[in-house]
């Protein structure tokens, strides 16, 4: 999974959390103001109820009578002719002992109820107070209306620090992994940065170096040993080449001499090998890829029944090594003489930028799914090791190392091998 992965990821879950956590405080916070509001309604109700006992004794009501009557005072009005008038509270009433409310009078949730039992003059009844609604309603409009967009926007601000402070906190783990993933067999000497704050990604890239320095000592003394092994092993196979060349001809001293070619070529192969894996500057000329393709096509050891072709285009000029240009021509072309069945043929050609050489020939081919695997040291396919009686399984490895060392590419394209390299324009 990527850094962007988990940065999103912690983003998210940071989110997620902090949008729950304001979603059930805004809940609770909404409930405990709502019950509030509420409670406060009704303590007034009840005041402006037991406010009202005193005149609702002194009223008198037909019996039964189930209908609503002012009960309370609100204030004397002086009338011209002289006389004081009361005017009724619109928010008590005097009912029967078991009568209701009017509905419209108390509607539910627009008023807190309160009511008590009296005795009037007439006998017992209820006395009912109600409180409005109207100022807990306004009051939860004005926080519903300051919720809706903050918890939004606060969400915003924390996945938005979230994702920056996630992002710093992972990039030296992104710089680590781009100097790991840059760094190859040919330059084991770097070394990841290591961040100067002393937490667990600072371990990290302390841990990758410590890896890369036991890493880069055992292929050091890996390419010494090969090195090592190749060249000693040339002076003995060249004296005992020597020996049975001068020996009596026999079929035996032709199947050792035969055998001792193979070990010549292998520790040869080997020895370009190390050269290769130790990343030795290249002596670059600008050369005509076309005449090096034909020059070592024709020196190739060949089979009597297949003959080389060769399509050449004049002027493909590329900057290269003679020496391990002519041994990737002379390796790819003799995987094509070993496994073609009548005819290889040798192309060199521009192609924009690029200098392509294409060695195809009419054999069985390779299989898709093998079409990397020949690349690999020492592998050879179950048919080749049939038909083959040479090669180690190094050629095609040593012609892909000196084309990556040209900033070129080696593939298997269908009827034959392809290399491309950077063209160069004169």
């Amino acid at each position: 999974m990527g850094l962007s992965s988990v940065r999103l990821q912690a983003t998210a879950a940071a989110t997620l959390v902090v949008a729950l956590t304001l979603g059930i405080v805004a809940l609770l916070l909404v409930i405990v103001l709502r019950g509030s509001l509420e409670t406060s309604a009704g303590a007034e109700a009840t005041r402006k109820a037991e406010a009202a006992v005193p005149l609702a004794r002194t009223i008198e009501m037909a019996p039964g009578t189930p209908i609503r009557v002012p009960a309370a005072k609100a204030g004397a009005v002086h009338l011209k002719d002289g006389t004081v008038a009361t005017v009724a509270d619109p928010d008590v009433v005097l009912t029967a002992e078991k009568g209701d409310v009017i509905k419209e009078w108390a509607e539910p949730g627009e008023y807190a109820v309160a009511g008590m039992k009296v005795t009037t003059q007439t006998g017992p009844a209820m006395l009912w107070s109600r409180a409005s609604l109207a100022g807990a309603t306004d009051a939860l409009r004005t926080l519903y209306g300051a919720l809706l967009p903050g918890v939004p926007a606060v969400l915003l601000v924390v996945a938005a620090m979230t994702w920056f402070s996630v992002g710093r906190a992972l990039a030296p783990v992104a710089a680590i992994r781009a100097k790991v993933a840059h760094i190859t067999a040919r330059d084991l000497h770097q070394r990841v940065p290591v961040p100067r704050s002393k937490d667990e990604i600072a371990a990290l890239a302390t841990t990758v170096n410590g890896t890369l320095d036991r890493l880069e000592t055992a292929v050091e003394t890996h390419k010494r040993f090969v090195a090592d092994a190749a060249h000693e092993l040339r002076s003995p196979i060249a004296t005992l080449r020597a020996r049975l060349e001068l020996a009596e001809p026999s079929e035996l001293t032709r199947e050792a001499l035969a055998d001792i070619e193979r070990l010549q070529s292998l520790a040869a192969d080997l020895l370009m090998l190390a050269k290769l894996d130790a990343g030795e500057p290249l002596r670059t000329a600008e050369l005509d890829l076309g005449q090096v393709a034909a020059e070592e096509s024709l020196r190739v050891r060949r089979r009597p029944e297949v003959r080389v072709e060769l399509d050449i285009e004049p002027d493909v000029v590329m900057k290269g090594s003679r020496a391990h240009l002519d041994r990737l021509v002379t390796n790819l072309t003799d995987n094509a003489v070993r496994h073609a069945a009548s005819t290889v043929c040798v192309r060199v050609h521009a192609e924009t930028d690029e200098a392509v050489l294409e060695v195809l020939d009419d054999g069985p081919g390779i299989p898709f799914e093998q079409r990397e695997a020949v690349f690999d040291r020492f592998t050879r396919l179950d048919e080749a090791r049939a038909r083959d009686a040479g090669g180690a399984g190094l050629g095609l490895p040593i012609a892909r190392d000196i084309a990556t060392l040209h900033q070129g590419s080696l593939v298997y394209a269908g009827g034959g091998f392809v290399a491309r390299f950077p063209l160069c324009h004169t």
